[in-house]
């Protein structure tokens, strides 16, 4: 027995007559957001490419609170806009592709919630590893040098 799916995304902001139409409500949804992406990686606004906020100095608390904060608060603003359109765009194509809106709700949790520690992990991952080879390469007394 089929049941109908839901024909609307953001909540009910928009509604839709048909499976088809929602499909390409959808796909114009994420291919804004990817064109959003492609656009600030292209251009890379200067603005966005500095951190907000310097390291705190002096004391217990700064350090704890450098050490606790420092993968989100001291990151490129544009670095982190990546992630969160990442996220956004891989939670749409869940819900709504996958169709995980007419699912029941702990194998909804289950999947997209896994899904996003994946990705935040991923994330973290390689951003670590990033900021490491960077400062193999770039600093006065690298261990590597470019030789070429």
């Amino acid at each position: 027995m089929a049941h109908a799916h839901k024909l609307e995304i953001f909540r009910g902001l928009w509604k839709f007559k048909s499976n088809t139409q929602k499909i390409w409500g959808v796909l114009a949804f994420l291919t804004l957001v990817t064109a959003i992406e492609v656009v600030l990686g292209i251009y890379k606004p200067e603005s966005l490419m500095h951190t907000w906020l310097d390291p705190m100095e002096g004391g217990f608390f700064a350090t704890l609170y450098n050490i606790i904060l420092s993968p989100f608060i001291y990151m490129k603003p544009l670095n982190l806009i990546f992630i969160v359109l990442t996220i956004v765009k891989a939670y749409y194509i869940t819900w709504d592709f996958m169709h995980m809106r007419d699912e029941k709700s702990s194998l909804r949790r289950m999947v997209v919630w896994t899904g996003v520690f994946l990705i935040c992990y991923l994330i973290f991952i390689l951003l670590q590893e990033g900021g490491y080879v960077f400062e193999v390469y770039n600093t006065d007394d690298a261990l590597i040098k470019r030789d070429f």
